[in-house]
């Protein structure tokens, strides 16, 4: 007869044939409920090796993982979820930034409008503000052909954004092309001070010197050059007469060939344009409302103009690019440029009406005083430099600089 098993805790061992298989009932010890677990505890050598067989595939998949680029992909973005690897760590180089709106604007400047000054700002606030200022250095084709267009649309196009381009070019509408047509910016003044700035600065240059201007009209003779504005005006010289009087509106009607012939349609094109293409046409003569509005509509372009603007070193360059041997010409002079450029004069009031429009609605009051009633054939006297003259008001100065800081 075979001999009773002991368990440790003296007396007969109750279960001699191994633990039931729903464990030790629950009124015996807490020794016992112990015991009952050990079942689950024993591993077989198979068991053992089988367990070994899946911690070298874990490893060997870890390490596949990590030669082939990394981890899978829900493992990283939990990682990064957790905080314990950076973006650059496990997705390699981050994606594209992220443009701002607009992020392709085309800044097709009229000549003689104070374009110069504005070109140097952008060249401080290209690198202040990161974005690609693309200027060109062609300066005296405003017109193309078909096979122009397409080229110069396709090279502004592929710049890298956000882009910014400048350069004296009549309007050029990408759509027509395939292309995405960017936001125009743009600014004009008063047609006759914009002529008589362009009539001498061509034959004089400006405060920079060095003779520039032998360098652009190196061909003109000498009686051309000191050619009196009354002599040239009154006797209808083509420099003073149209079709070369009938120069801003192009800029805006486009590379139609009727948009250089004076007249009604190029006028209400032009304005079209304006309305529909345009982010904002200012007027030079309230220049520092015009940055203004640009730094409120083009904020990663425009940011901090104002103060680059007012900066002394900056007016100090600004002074450089003012036209030299200005001169007024008579009022009857005057009153006929008026009478061959009122379709200019008429876009420009056009023009000038609307930007007023647009201060108003951002609660932008006119600092440039008001002239007083004259007769509706009188010009006012033109500038004598290229740039708005400073307002003398100081209460209106701290106004424009408790604008700019809001």
């Amino acid at each position: 007869m075979k001999k009773q098993q002991q368990h440790p805790g003296g007396g007969a061992d109750p279960w001699p044939h191994g633990v039931p298989l729903g464990g030790a009932p629950a009124g015996l010890g807490s020794w016992k409920r112990r015991v009952a677990l050990l079942p689950f505890l024993r591993f077989s050598l198979r068991d053992y090796g089988f367990c070994m067989a899946t911690l070298l595939v874990f490893c060997l998949g870890s390490l596949f993982y990590q030669l082939s680029g990394g981890p899978p992909r829900f493992l990283l973005d939990l990682r990064q979820y957790l905080g314990n690897s950076t973006y650059l760590d496990d997705h390699g180089p981050p994606p594209s930034k992220v443009l701002p709106f607009p992020s392709q604007v085309v800044y097709n400047r009229v000549g003689k409008c104070g374009s110069r000054t504005v070109v140097l700002l952008l060249r401080i606030l290209s690198e202040k503000h990161g974005f690609n200022l693309v200027t060109s250095d062609i300066h005296n084709k405003t017109r193309l052909t078909k096979n122009e267009q397409m080229e110069l649309i396709k090279n502004i196009s592929t710049a890298e954004q956000p882009y910014l381009f400048t350069r004296h070019v009549h309007f050029l509408n990408f759509s027509r092309f395939g292309g995405d047509q960017p936001v125009y910016i743009n600014i004009i003044r008063d047609p006759v001070n914009r002529f008589l700035s362009n009539y001498f600065f061509r034959r004089f240059g400006d405060w920079r010197g060095e003779q520039n201007h032998m360098i652009r009209t190196p061909s003109m003779r000498q009686e051309e050059r000191y050619l009196d504005i009354n002599e040239c005006i009154l006797e209808n010289y083509p420099e003073c007469s149209n079709p070369r009087l009938f120069y801003i509106i192009p800029y805006f009607c486009g590379q139609h060939p009727r948009c250089r012939e004076p007249g009604e349609w190029a006028l209400e094109r032009a304005k079209l344009n304006v309305n529909e293409n345009f982010l904002l046409v200012g007027i030079l003569e309230e220049l520092e409302d015009v940055l203004l509005l640009l730094e409120r509509f083009l904020p990663h372009y425009f940011k901090g103009v104002l103060s680059i603007y007012k900066d002394p070193e900056h007016r100090k360059l600004g002074n450089m690019t003012v036209t030299v041997k200005k001169t007024v010409p008579s009022p009857e002079a005057v009153q006929i440029l008026y009478q061959r450029m009122r379709y200019e004069y008429e876009f420009y009031h056009y023009v000038k009406e609307q930007f007023h429009l647009l201060k108003r609605k951002f609660g932008l009051k006119s600092h440039v005083s008001k002239p007083p009633l004259r007769p509706h054939f009188f010009i006012p006297t033109p500038l004598e430099t290229e740039e708005p003259i400073d307002d003398e008001e100081q209460d209106d100065e701290k106004w424009l600089e408790d604008i700019y800081k809001r």
